[in-house]
Protein backbone atom coordinates (compact mmCIF):
# COMPACT_ATOMS: atom_id res chain seq x y z
CA UNK A 1 0.00 0.00 0.00
CA UNK A 2 1.57 3.19 -0.85
CA UNK A 3 1.37 6.20 1.19
CA UNK A 4 3.13 9.26 1.42
CA UNK A 5 3.80 12.53 3.03
CA UNK A 6 3.92 16.03 1.88
CA UNK A 7 5.52 19.00 3.84
CA UNK A 8 4.37 22.53 3.99
CA UNK A 9 7.50 23.32 1.90
CA UNK A 10 6.69 21.61 -0.90
CA UNK A 11 8.98 18.77 0.18
CA UNK A 12 7.25 14.69 -0.88
CA UNK A 13 8.30 11.37 0.58
CA UNK A 14 7.27 8.10 -1.01
CA UNK A 15 6.94 5.43 1.15
CA UNK A 16 4.84 2.27 2.11
CA UNK A 17 1.36 2.86 4.60
CA UNK A 18 1.22 0.91 7.59
CA UNK A 19 -1.61 1.19 10.05
CA UNK A 20 -4.97 2.36 9.54
CA UNK A 21 -5.47 3.84 5.82
CA UNK A 22 -6.49 7.07 5.04
CA UNK A 23 -5.33 10.70 5.64
CA UNK A 24 -4.01 12.71 8.60
CA UNK A 25 -2.76 16.42 8.68
CA UNK A 26 -0.51 17.57 12.00
CA UNK A 27 2.87 18.92 13.02
CA UNK A 28 5.67 16.60 11.84
CA UNK A 29 7.90 16.45 14.39
CA UNK A 30 10.61 14.34 15.25
CA UNK A 31 11.84 11.87 18.28
CA UNK A 32 15.77 10.67 18.99
CA UNK A 33 14.56 7.60 21.44
CA UNK A 34 15.90 4.09 20.56
CA UNK A 35 12.80 3.02 22.04
CA UNK A 36 9.73 3.46 23.86
CA UNK A 37 7.29 3.97 20.63
CA UNK A 38 4.20 2.92 22.09
CA UNK A 39 4.53 5.15 25.13
CA UNK A 40 5.64 8.15 22.43
CA UNK A 41 2.25 6.57 20.65
CA UNK A 42 -0.01 7.20 23.35
CA UNK A 43 1.87 10.69 25.17
CA UNK A 44 -1.48 13.05 25.19
CA UNK A 45 1.41 15.60 24.28
CA UNK A 46 1.78 14.44 20.97
CA UNK A 47 -2.10 15.18 19.96
CA UNK A 48 -2.05 17.17 16.89
CA UNK A 49 1.22 16.15 15.63
CA UNK A 50 2.83 13.68 13.06
CA UNK A 51 5.98 11.79 14.70
CA UNK A 52 9.29 10.72 13.18
CA UNK A 53 11.25 8.20 15.05
CA UNK A 54 14.93 8.58 14.35
CA UNK A 55 15.82 5.10 15.20
CA UNK A 56 15.65 3.31 12.05
CA UNK A 57 14.23 0.03 13.30
CA UNK A 58 11.03 0.58 15.11
CA UNK A 59 8.19 -2.10 16.03
CA UNK A 60 11.01 -5.18 17.21
CA UNK A 61 9.21 -5.68 20.51
CA UNK A 62 5.80 -4.93 19.85
CA UNK A 63 2.96 -3.49 22.22
CA UNK A 64 1.76 -4.45 25.21
CA UNK A 65 -1.12 -2.76 27.45
CA UNK A 66 1.14 -2.45 30.40
CA UNK A 67 3.34 0.28 28.64
CA UNK A 68 0.56 2.80 27.73
CA UNK A 69 0.87 6.61 28.82
CA UNK A 70 -3.22 6.92 28.02
CA UNK A 71 -6.49 5.45 26.84
CA UNK A 72 -5.49 5.30 23.28
CA UNK A 73 -3.25 6.62 20.48
CA UNK A 74 -2.97 9.76 20.64
CA UNK A 75 -0.73 11.21 17.42
CA UNK A 76 -1.76 12.50 14.36
CA UNK A 77 0.40 10.25 11.91
CA UNK A 78 4.13 8.16 12.39
CA UNK A 79 6.70 7.91 10.56
CA UNK A 80 9.33 4.63 10.81
CA UNK A 81 12.34 3.92 7.93
CA UNK A 82 11.52 0.31 8.57
CA UNK A 83 8.48 -1.39 10.41
CA UNK A 84 9.45 -4.73 11.63
CA UNK A 85 6.50 -6.81 11.24
CA UNK A 86 7.01 -10.06 13.72
CA UNK A 87 7.92 -8.73 16.64
CA UNK A 88 9.95 -10.69 19.49
CA UNK A 89 9.00 -9.80 23.06
CA UNK A 90 7.23 -12.11 25.87
CA UNK A 91 5.22 -9.10 26.86
CA UNK A 92 4.04 -8.22 23.25
CA UNK A 93 0.60 -8.44 22.81
CA UNK A 94 0.46 -7.12 19.02
CA UNK A 95 2.34 -6.20 16.58
CA UNK A 96 2.76 -2.30 15.84
CA UNK A 97 0.77 -2.82 12.75
CA UNK A 98 -2.25 -3.81 14.56
CA UNK A 99 -1.66 -1.41 17.06
CA UNK A 100 -1.70 1.40 14.91
CA UNK A 101 -5.21 -0.22 13.09
CA UNK A 102 -7.12 -0.57 16.66
CA UNK A 103 -5.88 2.91 16.88
CA UNK A 104 -7.22 4.27 13.87
CA UNK A 105 -3.95 5.91 13.18
CA UNK A 106 -1.80 6.17 10.11
CA UNK A 107 1.66 5.01 9.66
CA UNK A 108 4.38 5.31 6.64
CA UNK A 109 7.26 3.20 6.12
CA UNK A 110 10.67 3.04 3.58
CA UNK A 111 11.06 7.11 3.87
CA UNK A 112 14.63 8.59 4.37
CA UNK A 113 13.77 9.51 7.65
CA UNK A 114 17.26 10.94 7.90
CA UNK A 115 16.86 13.46 5.24
CA UNK A 116 13.32 14.69 6.71
CA UNK A 117 14.98 14.95 10.27
CA UNK A 118 17.53 17.14 8.43
CA UNK A 119 14.94 18.91 6.70
CA UNK A 120 13.12 19.67 9.81
CA UNK A 121 16.15 20.69 11.96
CA UNK A 122 17.40 23.10 9.03
CA UNK A 123 14.39 24.51 8.77
CA UNK A 124 12.25 23.51 11.70
CA UNK A 125 8.93 21.46 12.26
CA UNK A 126 6.70 22.13 9.71
CA UNK A 127 3.06 21.61 8.56
CA UNK A 128 2.70 18.09 6.80
CA UNK A 129 -0.11 15.54 5.75
CA UNK A 130 0.15 11.47 5.56
CA UNK A 131 -1.87 9.97 3.17
CA UNK A 132 -2.72 6.40 1.49
CA UNK A 133 -5.61 8.09 -0.29
CA UNK A 134 -4.79 11.08 -1.98
CA UNK A 135 -1.59 10.19 -3.66
CA UNK A 136 -1.23 13.63 -5.70
CA UNK A 137 1.58 15.42 -4.91
CA UNK A 138 0.32 19.27 -5.71
CA UNK A 139 -3.34 18.25 -3.19
CA UNK A 140 -1.41 17.10 -0.73
CA UNK A 141 1.03 20.06 -0.58
CA UNK A 142 -1.83 22.54 -0.48
CA UNK A 143 -3.31 20.60 2.44
CA UNK A 144 -0.46 20.86 4.13
CA UNK A 145 0.21 24.35 3.95
CA UNK A 146 -3.35 25.39 4.57
CA UNK A 147 -3.05 23.48 8.06
CA UNK A 148 -3.46 25.64 11.22
CA UNK A 149 -0.13 24.61 12.65
CA UNK A 150 0.42 24.90 17.17
CA UNK A 151 0.55 28.51 17.55
CA UNK A 152 -2.48 29.58 19.16
CA UNK A 153 -4.11 26.20 19.37
CA UNK A 154 -5.96 25.34 22.41
CA UNK A 155 -5.60 21.38 21.81
CA UNK A 156 -5.98 20.86 25.72
CA UNK A 157 -10.02 20.33 25.75
CA UNK A 158 -9.09 17.43 22.80
CA UNK A 159 -7.45 15.25 25.65
CA UNK A 160 -8.61 15.91 29.18
CA UNK A 161 -10.71 14.17 30.97
CA UNK A 162 -14.36 14.09 31.51
CA UNK A 163 -14.88 14.32 35.10
CA UNK A 164 -12.39 13.72 37.93
CA UNK A 165 -11.42 10.50 38.92
CA UNK A 166 -9.20 8.54 41.69
CA UNK A 167 -5.96 7.12 41.12
CA UNK A 168 -3.82 4.34 43.46
CA UNK A 169 -2.12 2.56 40.96
CA UNK A 170 2.07 2.39 41.46
CA UNK A 171 4.47 0.88 40.09
CA UNK A 172 5.00 -2.66 38.46
CA UNK A 173 7.38 -5.51 39.32
CA UNK A 174 9.64 -3.92 36.36
CA UNK A 175 10.17 -0.65 37.45
CA UNK A 176 9.83 -1.12 41.11
CA UNK A 177 13.39 -0.48 41.70
CA UNK A 178 13.05 3.25 40.35
CA UNK A 179 11.19 5.22 43.32
CA UNK A 180 10.87 3.60 46.55
CA UNK A 181 6.77 2.39 47.79
CA UNK A 182 5.51 4.66 50.63
CA UNK A 183 1.81 4.32 52.26
CA UNK A 184 -0.61 7.03 50.99
CA UNK A 185 0.07 9.84 53.80
CA UNK A 186 -0.34 13.07 51.02
CA UNK A 187 -3.36 14.19 49.14
CA UNK A 188 -2.60 15.72 45.85
CA UNK A 189 -5.11 17.16 43.13
CA UNK A 190 -3.75 16.40 39.95
CA UNK A 191 -4.90 18.92 37.38
CA UNK A 192 -5.13 17.07 33.64
CA UNK A 193 -3.52 18.99 30.39
CA UNK A 194 -2.97 15.57 28.60
CA UNK A 195 -1.20 13.60 31.44
CA UNK A 196 0.84 10.62 31.13
CA UNK A 197 -0.09 7.55 33.75
CA UNK A 198 3.30 6.99 34.76
CA UNK A 199 3.27 10.53 36.25
CA UNK A 200 0.43 9.09 38.43
CA UNK A 201 1.84 6.04 38.99
CA UNK A 202 5.33 7.91 40.48
CA UNK A 203 3.11 10.25 42.78
CA UNK A 204 1.28 7.36 44.19
CA UNK A 205 4.68 5.55 44.65
CA UNK A 206 6.27 8.37 46.82
CA UNK A 207 2.98 7.99 48.89
CA UNK A 208 0.48 10.51 47.14
CA UNK A 209 -3.24 9.81 47.19
CA UNK A 210 -4.36 11.01 44.21
CA UNK A 211 -6.95 12.83 42.96
CA UNK A 212 -7.24 13.74 39.07
CA UNK A 213 -9.44 16.84 38.04
CA UNK A 214 -9.66 17.99 33.90
CA UNK A 215 -7.27 20.51 33.29
CA UNK A 216 -10.53 22.95 32.51
CA UNK A 217 -10.98 23.18 36.43
CA UNK A 218 -11.20 26.84 38.04
CA UNK A 219 -8.88 27.12 41.07
CA UNK A 220 -12.16 26.53 43.72
CA UNK A 221 -12.78 23.04 42.32
CA UNK A 222 -9.05 22.10 42.53
CA UNK A 223 -9.01 23.34 46.15
CA UNK A 224 -12.87 21.51 46.87
CA UNK A 225 -10.62 18.46 47.20
CA UNK A 226 -8.73 19.81 50.68
CA UNK A 227 -5.42 18.71 48.25
CA UNK A 228 -2.21 18.81 50.90
CA UNK A 229 -0.31 19.75 47.27
CA UNK A 230 -1.22 20.24 43.66
CA UNK A 231 0.19 18.98 40.49
CA UNK A 232 0.07 20.56 36.90
CA UNK A 233 0.57 17.97 33.99
CA UNK A 234 2.09 17.84 30.46
CA UNK A 235 -0.42 18.36 27.89
CA UNK A 236 -0.71 19.29 24.08
CA UNK A 237 -0.40 22.87 22.10
CA UNK A 238 0.70 26.58 23.05
CA UNK A 239 0.47 27.01 26.11
CA UNK A 240 0.26 30.97 25.91
CA UNK A 241 -3.85 29.84 24.36
CA UNK A 242 -4.84 27.96 27.63
CA UNK A 243 -6.02 31.17 29.14
CA UNK A 244 -8.30 29.20 31.71
CA UNK A 245 -5.82 27.23 33.08
CA UNK A 246 -3.24 30.26 33.53
CA UNK A 247 -6.20 31.62 35.79
CA UNK A 248 -6.37 28.89 37.69
CA UNK A 249 -2.70 28.30 38.45
CA UNK A 250 -2.28 32.18 39.39
CA UNK A 251 -5.31 31.14 42.00
CA UNK A 252 -3.32 28.11 43.29
CA UNK A 253 -0.19 30.03 43.80
CA UNK A 254 0.76 30.57 47.51
CA UNK A 255 -2.35 28.79 48.47
CA UNK A 256 -0.98 24.89 48.50
CA UNK A 257 2.68 23.49 47.57
CA UNK A 258 2.78 23.03 43.27
CA UNK A 259 4.85 20.61 41.25
CA UNK A 260 4.37 21.28 37.43
CA UNK A 261 6.27 19.20 34.46
CA UNK A 262 6.43 20.29 30.71
CA UNK A 263 2.92 22.14 29.74
CA UNK A 264 2.50 22.28 33.61
CA UNK A 265 5.89 23.98 33.97
CA UNK A 266 4.93 26.47 31.35
CA UNK A 267 1.62 27.50 32.56
CA UNK A 268 3.38 28.07 35.83
CA UNK A 269 5.82 30.22 34.09
CA UNK A 270 3.26 32.19 32.64
CA UNK A 271 1.12 32.72 35.45
CA UNK A 272 4.34 34.26 37.28
CA UNK A 273 4.05 36.72 34.41
CA UNK A 274 6.49 35.32 32.36
CA UNK A 275 6.17 34.85 28.01
CA UNK A 276 6.78 31.31 26.38
CA UNK A 277 8.19 31.02 22.86
CA UNK A 278 8.09 28.20 19.83
CA UNK A 279 11.40 26.38 19.69
CA UNK A 280 13.02 25.99 16.30
CA UNK A 281 12.33 22.20 15.71
CA UNK A 282 11.46 21.15 19.46
CA UNK A 283 13.02 18.47 21.92
CA UNK A 284 11.88 14.95 22.07
CA UNK A 285 13.95 11.95 22.92
CA UNK A 286 14.84 10.03 25.74
CA UNK A 287 18.64 11.38 25.70
CA UNK A 288 18.94 15.15 26.32
CA UNK A 289 21.35 16.70 28.88
CA UNK A 290 20.26 18.84 31.68
CA UNK A 291 22.53 20.36 34.21
CA UNK A 292 20.71 20.99 37.50
CA UNK A 293 21.78 24.66 38.45
CA UNK A 294 21.47 24.25 42.29
CA UNK A 295 23.66 20.89 42.78
CA UNK A 296 25.53 21.51 38.96
CA UNK A 297 24.84 17.82 38.20
CA UNK A 298 24.34 16.77 34.77
CA UNK A 299 21.01 14.71 34.43
CA UNK A 300 20.31 12.58 31.30
CA UNK A 301 16.36 13.42 31.11
CA UNK A 302 13.14 12.44 28.65
CA UNK A 303 11.82 14.90 26.98
CA UNK A 304 9.07 16.38 24.28
CA UNK A 305 8.06 20.01 23.51
CA UNK A 306 7.98 22.19 20.94
CA UNK A 307 7.78 25.69 23.23
CA UNK A 308 9.96 26.79 26.36
CA UNK A 309 9.40 29.38 29.02
CA UNK A 310 11.84 32.72 28.43
CA UNK A 311 13.70 33.04 31.19
CA UNK A 312 14.52 36.50 30.75
CA UNK A 313 10.89 37.60 31.58
CA UNK A 314 11.01 35.63 35.11
CA UNK A 315 10.22 38.02 37.80
CA UNK A 316 13.18 38.35 40.43
CA UNK A 317 11.53 36.50 43.03
CA UNK A 318 11.42 32.97 40.08
CA UNK A 319 14.69 31.30 39.35
CA UNK A 320 16.11 29.04 37.29
CA UNK A 321 16.96 25.73 38.72
CA UNK A 322 17.75 23.87 35.30
CA UNK A 323 19.13 23.84 31.91
CA UNK A 324 19.49 22.17 28.65
CA UNK A 325 22.91 22.02 27.45
CA UNK A 326 22.27 21.25 24.27
CA UNK A 327 20.83 24.98 23.54
CA UNK A 328 20.56 26.76 26.44
CA UNK A 329 16.92 26.72 27.24
CA UNK A 330 15.23 26.88 30.90
CA UNK A 331 14.44 23.63 31.78
CA UNK A 332 13.28 24.02 35.42
CA UNK A 333 11.96 26.73 37.47
CA UNK A 334 11.38 27.60 41.57
CA UNK A 335 9.45 30.41 43.53
CA UNK A 336 12.44 31.57 45.89
CA UNK A 337 10.20 31.75 49.04
CA UNK A 338 6.71 29.68 47.97
CA UNK A 339 6.70 25.89 47.69
CA UNK A 340 6.14 25.94 44.24
CA UNK A 341 8.66 24.25 41.63
CA UNK A 342 8.23 23.06 37.92
CA UNK A 343 10.60 21.43 35.13
CA UNK A 344 10.07 21.37 31.47
CA UNK A 345 11.14 17.78 31.22
CA UNK A 346 9.85 14.46 31.73
CA UNK A 347 11.18 12.69 35.65
CA UNK A 348 8.99 10.27 35.63
CA UNK A 349 10.61 8.96 32.34
CA UNK A 350 8.32 6.34 30.59
CA UNK A 351 10.25 5.35 28.48
CA UNK A 352 14.19 6.97 29.41
CA UNK A 353 16.47 7.30 32.41
CA UNK A 354 15.58 7.57 35.75
CA UNK A 355 18.36 10.51 36.76
CA UNK A 356 15.50 12.82 37.60
CA UNK A 357 13.05 10.60 39.20
CA UNK A 358 14.08 11.98 42.68
CA UNK A 359 11.75 15.23 41.78
CA UNK A 360 8.44 12.98 43.12
CA UNK A 361 10.25 13.33 46.74
CA UNK A 362 10.83 16.57 46.46
CA UNK A 363 7.11 17.14 46.16
CA UNK A 364 6.37 14.74 49.26
CA UNK A 365 8.67 16.98 51.11
CA UNK A 366 7.91 19.97 50.10
CA UNK A 367 3.98 19.35 51.36
CA UNK A 368 5.59 18.54 54.89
Amino acid sequence: MQAKLALADGTVFTGRGFGATGETLGEVVFNTSMLGYQEVLTDPSYTGQIVTMTYPLIGNYGTTPDDQESTRVQVAGFIVRELTRVPSNFRSNSSLDEFLKAGNVVGIEGIDTRALVRRLRVRGSMNGVLSTADLDDASLVKKAREFPGMEGRDLVKEVVPKQAFHWDKGFGAFAEHVLPHRPATKRVVAIDYGMKWNILRCLTQVGCDVTVVPGTATADEVLSHSPDGVFLSNGPGDPAAVGYAIDTVKNLIGKKPIFGICLGHQLLGLAFGAKTFKLKFGHRGANQPVRNELTKQIEITTQNHGFAVDPTTLPKDVVPTHINLNDNTLEGLRHTSLPVFSVQYHPEAAAGPHDSSYLFEEFRKLMG
